[in-house]
């Protein structure tokens, strides 16, 4: 396991600059590739899309900037920490710890990204506040619950497959359907491989326990100094204050959301599509905080995280748009026609997603460099598009085990170092890989 860790850690830190830096350097590939081999490869055309393609994909980048900041907000709220703080007590013995902190994450992640991978990092220091306890192994095991993100209720592609005129919505906008989650999500191929690893991780870890001399605890104040949010008020009550804390207004907006998702569901039917999830998190935010004043310092603290998203999503938009406009994605769907079927495409798309994820950490902008080929791929074989999309969204989930990115939120909350985890979550990879590979492979309707 050090032996995996190590040469893990060794590639990332070596080799993989700044996802920023990575993002230009794909910009500049892309742009060559479709000097070289595109239909369209005169100069101007190659900046044209680039430059529209930059724009074209505002709305969902800030989609995904607001899912995780209303999740990151959704977490820090009292009641969730309280909640947090009862769970952290309920173990009696190691094993049941690093157990409940995978499944707790997991399920938060599936929820939502941005809101578990915050629970994850404050479970894991409310545990080691309270016995001894290896932190790595602890720690691990909550990044793990990140490995079925993708698969659950805020996943980029799902959604954006399931919203209706969004600019990452391709299958739409090549085949003219939309895929509603009841054909991505809720399919027994994405299913079944979660409740899989829900059930075998937990053994996975038990079975690695550290023990003895190779146990590292941590050095974490004890649970009864846990700092606790607290609401400053000015010792002469003013009229702004008093609006800032009447728990009133965010009670209406509650009221008034409540009514709107209910009605257009009684109306329109049950449906998901990004919009939705992201109004229903910051519902849920608004009540749990209370006041105005709370959850506005919330989502203040949630922004600071999403700095290097504001960046990177306009680039991988203009990676989308010279893929698009230069009909580059075709010449690259012709490739992988070459060499799939209707039946192993999906699989190919999850091999590919798992490469490409190294290297673009994000699902949306990972779909935006992926999806303009692989939809054209599948339109062509006759293959699944769900199927398709969802083989890319589970492969970069998978490789978020080995790609240490999204841990780093996790490792700030958590205080701890990528080394210290990076063995355990690699050999989750393997497990993970296997997993959702045959769940591709054999369990696709054909």
């Amino acid at each position: 396991m050090r032996a995996i860790s190590g040469f893990f850690v060794r590639v990332f830190e070596f080799a993989i600059p700044d996802p920023y830096v990575f993002a230009v350097l794909l910009t500049l590939l892309t742009a060559l590739l479709a000097l070289i081999f595109a239909p369209h490869r005169a100069p101007i055309d190659v900046a044209s899309s680039w430059y529209k393609g930059i724009f074209d994909i505002f709305e969902f980048a800030l989609q995904m900037i607001l899912i995780l900041v209303t999740g990151y907000a959704l977490a820090s709220s009292a009641p969730v920490r309280r909640g947090l703080l009862w769970l952290a007590g309920r173990p009696t013995t190691t094993r049941a710890a690093v157990s409940l902190t995978f499944l707790v994450s997991a399920v938060a992640c599936w929820l939502n990204w941005g809101f578990g991978l915050v629970v994850a990092g404050l479970l894991s220091r409310a545990i080691a506040q309270r016995m001894r306890i290896d932190f790595g192994w602890l720690v691990a095991a909550a990044y793990c619950g990140f490995l079925i993100w993708a698969s659950g209720l805020s996943s980029s592609i799902a959604l954006a497959q399931a919203t209706p005129g969004s600019k990452l919505n391709i299958v739409q906008s090549l085949t003219g359907v939309v895929l509603p989650l009841s054909k991505t999500i809720f399919t027994p191929f994405n299913l079944v491989p979660v409740v899989v690893l829900l059930i075998v991780i937990p053994f996975i870890f038990m079975a690695f326990e550290p023990r003895g001399n190779d146990v590292i605890a941590a050095q974490l104040p004890p649970h009864d100094s846990e700092v606790t949010i607290s609401v400053e008020r000015k010792t002469r009550p003013t009229l702004g204050s008093a609006l800032d804390n009447a728990w009133i207004l965010n009670l209406a907006i509650v009221v008034a959301g409540a009514y709107y998702l209910i009605s257009n569901w009684i109306t329109a039917g049950f449906s998901l599509p990004i919009q939705s999830v992201i109004f229903i998190f910051f519902l849920l935010g608004l009540l749990l905080h209370w006041t105005p004043v709370a959850y506005v310092r919330a989502i203040n603290e949630a922004a600071r995280v999403t700095g290097p998203l504001l960046i990177q999503y306009p680039l991988y938009g203009g990676i989308m748009g010279m893929m698009t406009g230069t009909g580059l994605a075709g010449v690259i769907a012709q490739w992988f026609v070459a060499f799939s079927t209707a039946a192993t495409l999906p699989f190919w798309s999850y091999l590919s997603s798992i490469v490409i994820s190294l290297f673009v950490p994000s699902g949306g902008g990972h779909w935006a460099v992926q999806g303009p080929f692989v939809v054209p791929a599948a339109a062509k074989l006759g293959a699944s598009q769900a199927a398709t999309a969802i083989g890319v969204a589970v492969g970069e989930e998978v490789a978020n085990m080995i790609q240490p990115f999204w841990c780093l939120p996790v490792l700030a909350i958590a205080g701890i170092g990528l080394r210290r985890v990076m063995a355990f979550t690699a050999m989750v990879f393997f497990v993970a890989f296997a997993v959702f590979g045959l769940s591709l492979l054999f369990l696709i309707p054909r």
